[in-house]
């Protein structure tokens, strides 16, 4: 009986010896390439994949063996938050490892969203933040030359994989392209039934971008001020204020605080206190929502609106209930 239990002891001893060897070795054979073709693919990663969903289709595309393994070598590794998003060039003849830091640093493209409502400047901001990351041994962006390239209101706001080594140039002529296939020309010429031109409708979308804070607002705000426009009243926009103003250093930004002393004292042709009518040129770079509320503006009896601190739309249709809003919200 003793030498039977001595005999199950032994054979317990060596299950516990040799089944985390074995699956050890597993493990490191579930690491190793998927492939010997040394054959490239180009695999992307989104903003925002998990490194799950990341090692799911690096499985499914045959660049690793096993995801759940991949998974654990990244949580080993601790490169989880460094990894990526961009377009990779990967062998399937790499190790899991090596792929695993390749997404550290080898993107070929990288993911730039460049949010709606933006001025060119801050485009270029992003654009130079994003794409001037230590690995880039590539960088060739000029912000000063995207600057003088730039086309306010006509740089479409989007997400682009943009390569390392892109040129302000080519950065403008992406933007620029995306605008045409992205903007119907038939859209806009619709803005000739309120005497606007094409390039007005931008102008017109683009304050429209800076004064909604959602699509249900847009089109009403566009109706507010073509209300204002066609009854010979100046809009009164804040955002084409700061718009003239340009960068506050004090505060880091190019949207700065505008105070009734502002209405006066910013002498600009884009100052919609001052001046009567649309600005000369766009504030920002809108998106289709607000192009297609300048094309189409809600048929309303409004000729005021304000933000209060939550920043929901109050409407008037009088300066006296205009100035009642002043007061309860404000």
């Amino acid at each position: 009986m003793i030498k039977k239990k001595f005999h199950v002891f032994i054979i317990v001893i060596i299950i516990l010896i040799l089944a985390p060897l074995a699956l050890n070795k597993y493990y490191n054979f579930l690491l190793e390439p998927n492939s010997s073709d040394a054959g490239d693919i180009i695999f992307i990663i989104n903003p925002g994949q998990s490194v799950p969903q990341i090692a799911q289709n690096l499985e499914k595309s045959g660049l690793i063996k096993n995801a759940f393994a991949f998974k654990l070598l990244i949580s080993q590794m601790g490169i989880g938050k460094n990894i990526q998003a961009g377009d990779f060039r990967i062998s399937a003849n790499l190790s899991s490892r090596d792929i695993a830091e390749e997404l550290t640093h080898g993107a070929i493209d990288i993911w730039i969203t460049l949010p709606e409502g933006i001025r060119i400047e801050e485009q270029a901001q992003k654009l130079q933040e994003k794409l001037q990351f230590s690995q880039n041994d590539i960088f060739q962006f000029d912000k000063n030359e995207f600057i003088k390239l730039a086309k306010e209101g006509y740089m479409f706001p989007d997400t682009y994989l943009i390569p390392k080594d892109a040129t302000a140039e080519f950065v403008f002529n992406k933007l620029m392209d995306t605008f045409e296939q992205k903007v119907d020309i038939n859209m806009l010429k619709k803005g000739s039934e309120n005497n606007l031109t094409e390039h007005e409708i931008i102008i017109l979308a683009s304050i429209i971008e800076r004064e909604g804070k959602s699509d249900q607002d847009r089109p009403i705000i566009a109706g507010v001020l073509m209300n204002r426009i066609k009854a010979g009243l100046p809009l009164q926009v804040d955002a084409t204020v700061q718009y003239a103003k340009g960068y506050d250093a004090s505060n880091n930004s190019w949207w700065p605080q505008i105070s009734q002393i502002d209405y006066q004292a910013v002498k600009s042709n884009y100052n919609t206190y001052l001046y009567l009518g649309l600005p000369p040129g766009p504030i920002s770079n809108p998106g289709l929502e607000s192009i297609r509320a300048a094309v189409q503006p809600e048929n309303t009896d409004y000729f005021y609106y304000l933000h209060d601190l939550d920043e929901k739309v109050h409407f008037a249709k009088t300066i006296e209930e205009h100035n009642q809003n002043i007061q309860k919200y404000r």
